[in-house]
């Protein structure tokens, strides 16, 4: 009778901490993207041992099935557009004049050229609904006390990881530190939000920092230059003809 008690008192304890994690992750990403939309301003550099690029970007969101990236420079990749509508995502190339659809193959591949991939820059997958979450113990983190916290793919989810781990600032949620490995469970980026303060009316980390494990000398840094939360955003806005016009 001890051993079953024990058994259902360890079951449900793990159940709930699991809805714990949960919790944490969908509070974190909801501050991070806006509840119902966000629109912004960014630079993004890429850093390599013998040069330095810098991107500037345009962005539109809404819930986590619209989003709209917009590069508005350097001039050769000026009008380029990334284009997240439910499970479609295009990408618009003013100089050849082309709208292409892309496929979940090229989710992993670099994004313009960065340590970013196409699914973190679009997000395809969801961290609240395509992982499972387990809260793993707590660490500190920029000075701050953080969750750490586990996700891992579901079954059959449009997921490239095969596992992350996320480091979530407690009563801030911010998400500071986030590991992505992949499917042998190797190591593969960190990113580190860093220069923690207030934008769009909310405490954010404004600058996040990407690093590839195995590759020295290069990172690349997103920079938050401006941000809107929770403006009204039309699904029409969200379309193919829009993302060729939009400026």
């Amino acid at each position: 009778m001890k051993t079953l008690l024990s058994l259902c008192f360890s079951f449900l304890s793990s159940l709930i901490y699991s809805q714990t994690a949960l919790e944490i992750v969908k509070t974190a990403d909801d501050r991070a993207r806006g509840i119902s939309s966000s629109r912004g301003e960014m630079k993004m550099t890429i850093v390599r041992p013998t040069w330095k690029r810098e991107v500037s970007i345009k962005s539109w969101s809404k819930g986590k099935d619209y989003s709209l990236m917009l590069i508005t420079a350097p001039a050769r990749d000026k009008g380029a557009a990334f284009l997240k509508r439910n499970k479609e995502i295009w990408n618009w190339q003013p100089t050849i004049d082309r709208a292409i659809k892309m496929p979940p193959s090229m989710m992993m591949q670099s994004w313009m050229g960065s340590d970013f991939t196409n699914d973190d820059l679009v997000r395809e997958s969801s961290i609240v609904i395509d992982y499972t979450h387990k809260l793993l113990g707590e660490e500190v983190i920029e000075g701050r006390n953080c969750y750490k916290i586990e996700l891992t793919p579901k079954p059959d989810a449009p997921v490239v990881w095969g596992k992350v781990l996320s480091w979530i600032s407690k009563g801030d949620y911010l998400q500071l530190r986030t590991e992505f490995y992949d499917e042998d469970g190797y190591l593969i980026n960190t990113m580190h939000g860093k220069e923690v303060k207030m934008i769009g009316g909310r405490l954010l980390p404004t600058r996040l920092e990407m690093i590839p494990a195995e590759e020295e000398g290069k990172m690349t840094v997103v920079e938050q230059v401006d941000i809107v939360f929770d403006e009204a955003i039309d699904e029409s806005f969200f379309s193919i003809q829009n993302m060729k016009r939009v400026r």
